[in-house]
């Protein structure tokens, strides 16, 4: 059993879901070493997340952007936790709906996602900060089989 990880710190982006597969993948080059694994992916921040799905129409990331602004309004008379803007809070709720890490099989060395699957970086705030991933990747390497 192998095990690798690496902190890596996106640059600063918009609001919107933003395909990340290839930093990632640029990132840790250690998954070439395993064939056969695990790669997960957290983001240690709680106004932004991740989730995988279509990496090739970017029409399907404007739906997801507008589809949480719909779910998970701004200035909701409601919310509480309102000092840092009005879509921080909504930036938390969206980013719990989706999730903070995401795992991906690892096979013959490289991520296995389907053809038309990639990982998002969810921005949730207007202005995005840098955002911190701590990918692992564990598994058998290429020595073992």
């Amino acid at each position: 059993m192998e095990i690798f990880q690496e902190t890596l710190t996106l640059r600063a982006r918009r609001r919107g879901f933003h395909l990340i597969t290839e930093e990632i993948v640029a990132a840790m080059p250690q998954i070439a070493k395993l064939t056969m694994g695990i790669c997960q992916v957290f983001i240690q921040h709680t106004s932004a997340s991740l989730t995988i799905n279509e990496n090739a129409d970017p029409t399907v990331r404007t739906d997801f952007e507008m589809f949480f602004n719909k779910s998970v309004p701004e200035n909701d008379p409601d919310y509480v936790h309102d000092y840092e803007g009005s879509d921080d809070m909504p930036a938390h709720l969206k980013s719990s709906i989706l999730g903070s890490s995401v795992s991906i099989p690892i096979r013959n060395g490289r991520l296995a996602l389907g053809t038309w699957q990639g990982i998002y970086l969810c921005e949730h705030r207007n202005y995005g900060a840098g955002r911190r991933l701590v990918v692992t990747a564990w598994g058998r390497g290429k020595s073992e089989i």
